[in-house]
């Protein structure tokens, strides 16, 4: 019987979504009662059925209006799975021509009361309008009485006269049990279709055509009769028009969650999602009326023509005079680079808001004191230029934003400043208070960036830095009678980890710094915290403190057991599964120093230390070295670990973790002292 289990159990998990019905309402008890998701039993939530239809209908006097027809069926397994009870909707109104509505909301939360199926309506103060952006409004709904065990369902339409069709999204960070998708586009508008290729899921697209036919009605007027006899008649006449109506479509079952991996940050880069281009607008022969295809040098220009992109940066006259007092008897052009990027983060902080096209207007947001970052970052490349310097915008799409499949405005959302000095380059992204030249924040290092001359040409740059974040860790101890082992910690952070360093711990107070560097360090007592460069972001972090360690060392059978690396160094393998799915991506390449000098307690000696070792992956992409030895009355162990190449494949992924674990096997070797007799 055991056997006969099996195949039944794999019968009913493939044929799950078949035996559902999803017309709207029709939730069943199973569905309500189900603990897990019989695939992945890990996922909070599952989507067991949603369904997106894309069709186009004629009107008179509008021409074609786009719907979107929207139905999500969710259950929800857990607490961790309550976030999609809230859905948020963008709507475009960038062009009130094209602009988004959306209509016919409608949605209930069901759940099991006394053993019967309890459902409660999706109410009119449960869906509201959030902050929006220069581009989007954004319509929520939050779907009442919401439990461990729920069935969420809703439905909504989208509708607009605009030909553009957003990017159809096949994979969703939770598990999907069914999807249907359906776009019927008249042969009017002609689509590039493109599918992610950089998805693990490949979902398999259909295309097929139906005939479909426009029918006009046209009233006629005419004259009956003559002289003060005369009548005036109607008569209508209709005319059908016929066309294609071309389909695209998917049927899929058991999608797989697109699901976060550790240092897998930009999983929009990896989603199965279909992507529809609008190359062209056809008349009723099929010849071309209006072209849609564009290139990246098109698509830059009608950016850079835009007055709240390009129109900015000839806006010069409002900072003038605080320019040249800052810039006052100062020669060197990186000192008046850094001053310029200075003045304006201590005159416009970031709201907040990514966007490509300046908000308030750089004016108005050094008059104000706030603006996005196109406002910001427009702001200071009109200053730079406006002292000679060959400053240029780059537009950016942001990691989570994905990189764009072609080329298109939609697929930018950020800008940053470059800098010509001779044959090399700065990026400036004067929204951060701690980055500075060429140490972007992490939001923004996607791939390339489009810089734009200013002739109003256009090519990429790469926004990845070749030189490594670099960490050296110093370690001084001794070990005391009382096996505690006490010392000094000195540290020297670089680059992107003292970016990140600073916007942890700059403005702390000593107090919580240091219960940030004792956490999950053992009995770790930390005192004596300086912290230096804190503010003085082109000088490197140097961190300094004394430390206690009761736990370190142990006394087994009179030797002396312990880690030489104490509380430094990885623990864990953060690489724990069998198979990846996505590169790992540790986004810049780093180096972490680590320098121990140990005083050798009297009347013991050294009966092992751990071997050495240095080793390489993938030809030198990455490296680690491990020396420790005896140096007299001190042991010294020295410890690098390199990451030169920051992204490692899938296909190299189980290599790479048997390095990973291999250096972290060799941090947790211990050294064990003997008593001298």
């Amino acid at each position: 019987m055991k056997n006969l289990l099996i195949p039944v159990f794999i019968f009913l998990t493939i044929n799950y979504s078949n035996s559902q019905d999803f017309d709207f309402g029709k939730v069943s008890k199973a569905e309500l009662q189900e603990k897990f998701h019989p695939i992945d039993s890990s996922a909070s939530a599952a989507i067991l059925f949603r369904n997106e239809e894309i069709s186009f209908s004629f009107s008179e006097n509008l021409g074609f209006i786009q719907q979107r027809m929207i139905h999500m069926r969710i259950k929800v397994y857990n607490k961790d799975g309550f976030n999609w009870a809230n859905e948020k909707v963008s709507l475009y109104k960038g062009d009130p021509n094209l602009s988004e509505k959306i209509k016919g909301i409608k949605g209930y939360t069901y759940n099991i009361e006394g053993g019967k199926i309890k459902k409660d309506k999706l109410k009119g103060d449960a869906i509201f309008d959030e902050s929006s952006n220069e581009l989007y409004n954004i319509r929520s709904f939050i779907m009442p009485n919401v439990k461990e065990g729920s069935v969420l369902e809703y439905t909504y339409i989208i509708a607009t006269q605009s030909p553009f069709i957003d990017d159809l999204n096949l994979q969703f960070s939770i598990p999907t049990n069914k999807l249907e998708v359906r776009v019927a586009t008249p042969q009017y508008y002609n689509y590039n279709k493109i599918l992610n290729p950089k998805a693990s899921f490949l979902p398999k697209m259909r295309e097929s055509t139906k005939d479909k036919r426009i029918a006009r009605t046209t009233r006629k007027v005419s004259e009956i009769g003559s002289g003060s006899g005369t009548m005036l008649s109607s008569s209508y006449d209709t005319s059908n028009t016929d066309y294609k109506e071309n389909i695209v479509s998917f049927s899929e079952e058991n999608i797989p969650a697109l699901r976060a991996e550790s240092y897998a940050d930009a999983l929009n880069n990896y989603k199965a999602k279909l992507s529809m281009e609008l190359a062209a607008i056809l008349d009723e022969n099929n010849i071309v009326r209006q072209s849609f295809s564009k290139t990246w040098e098109k698509v830059s220009k009608s950016i850079y023509e835009n007055s709240d992109f390009g129109g900015q940066l000839n806006r010069t006259t409002f900072f003038k005079n605080d320019v040249e007092e800052v810039l006052k008897d100062i020669e060197g052009d990186i000192q008046k680079i850094f001053l310029i990027e200075s003045l304006v983060k201590s005159k416009v902080k970031w709201n907040g808001v990514y966007g490509k096209y300046a908000q308030n207007g750089i004016r108005n947001a050094y008059k104000e004191g706030e603006g996005n970052v196109a406002d910001i970052n427009l702001l200071v490349t009109a200053i730079l230029r406006s002292q000679g310097f060959n400053a240029n915008p780059v537009l950016v799409s942001t990691r989570r934003n994905g990189i764009p499949l072609f080329p298109t405005r939609e697929g930018f959302n950020y800008v940053i400043c470059m800098v010509e000095l001779g044959n090399n380059y700065m990026l400036i992204d004067s929204t951060e208070p701690f980055s500075s030249n060429n140490i972007l924040p992490s939001r923004v290092l996607n791939w390339k960036g489009r810089v734009f001359a200013n002739d109003g040409s256009s090519s990429w740059v790469n926004l990845l830095s070749n030189e490594p974040s670099v960490e050296s860790t110093m370690l001084n101890a001794t070990i005391n009678e009382d096996l505690l082992a006490k010392g000094t910690v000195r540290q020297v952070k670089k680059s992107h980890v003292a970016l990140n360093y600073r916007k942890k711990y700059t403005g702390v107070s000593s107090e919580d710094h240091v219960k940030g560097i004792e956490a999950n360090k053992g009995d770790l007592v930390v005192s004596d915290l300086i912290f230096q460069n804190d503010k003085d972001i082109y000088q490197p972090i140097r961190l300094s403190y004394k430390y206690e360690l009761s736990d370190g060392i142990d006394d087994i059978g009179g030797n002396l057991y312990f880690n030489p690396m104490f509380f430094l160094g990885v623990k864990e393998n953060p690489f724990k599964l069998k198979e990846r799915t996505y590169p790992i991506d540790f986004i810049v390449p780093f180096k972490d120093k680590y320098l121990i000098n140990i005083a050798l307690p009297d009347n013991y000696k050294v009966e092992s230390l751990p071997e050495p070792l240095a080793m390489e992956f993938k030809g030198g992409e990455s490296k680690f070295v491990y020396i420790a030895e005896k140096n007299g009355k001190y042991l010294q162990i020295k410890v690098e670990l390199n990451i030169v190449n920051p992204i490692v494949q899938p296909a190299d992924y189980n290599d790479f973790k048997i390095f990973f674990e291999k250096t972290i096997e060799k941090q947790a070797e211990q050294i064990v002292l003997s008593r001298i007799e």
